[in-house]
């Protein structure tokens, strides 16, 4: 079963069961689904669907620091229920630990000793770890180790 499939089943057990927010945040994940695929002119396989969903994991994620700042707990709560259901059709994220070995694999591969390499180990890191972890948490590993 690919990933659409899953989706409209699950869609469908949310809407029998009335979950309100799961029937929500499915329909606005199947809408940006459909709006990429609208926007490349092709069907999306399981590879696009899950950028599609990184790309909504990372916009709940971003607003969820906003509305932190903003001191709105109600929809930090919203956010991060969304974020969870997101989340549990995208693969494992690694740990930071994961994270600190493999950077320090590229940038010993790379022979990179300063900050002004950080652009090409970024390069080669987000090729590798695409799906498997989120940029920003690469990005302050990366600039940690090169500032050391």
């Amino acid at each position: 079963m690919d990933i659409k499939e899953q989706l409209n089943d699950n869609l469908k057990r949310a809407l029998k069961s009335g979950d309100k927010l799961r029937v929500a945040t499915l329909r606005g994940l199947k809408s940006a689904i459909k709006y990429e695929e609208i926007e490349t002119g092709d069907e999306l396989d399981d590879k696009g669907v899950l950028g599609v969903i990184a790309k909504q994991a990372k916009q709940r994620r971003d607003s969820i620091a906003e509305f932190k700042k903003a001191g709105r707990t109600d929809l930090v709560d919203q956010e991060s229920a969304e974020l969870a259901i997101l989340e549990q059709y995208l693969p494992a994220q690694m740990s930071e630990d994961q994270i600190k070995e493999r950077v320090k694999a590229v940038i010993t591969k790379l022979g990179v000793t300063d900050i002004k390499g950080m652009g090409q180990v970024m390069k080669h890191i987000m090729a590798e770890l695409k799906d498997q972890a989120d940029g920003k948490v690469v990005n302050q590993i990366v600039r940690q180790l090169l500032s050391n």
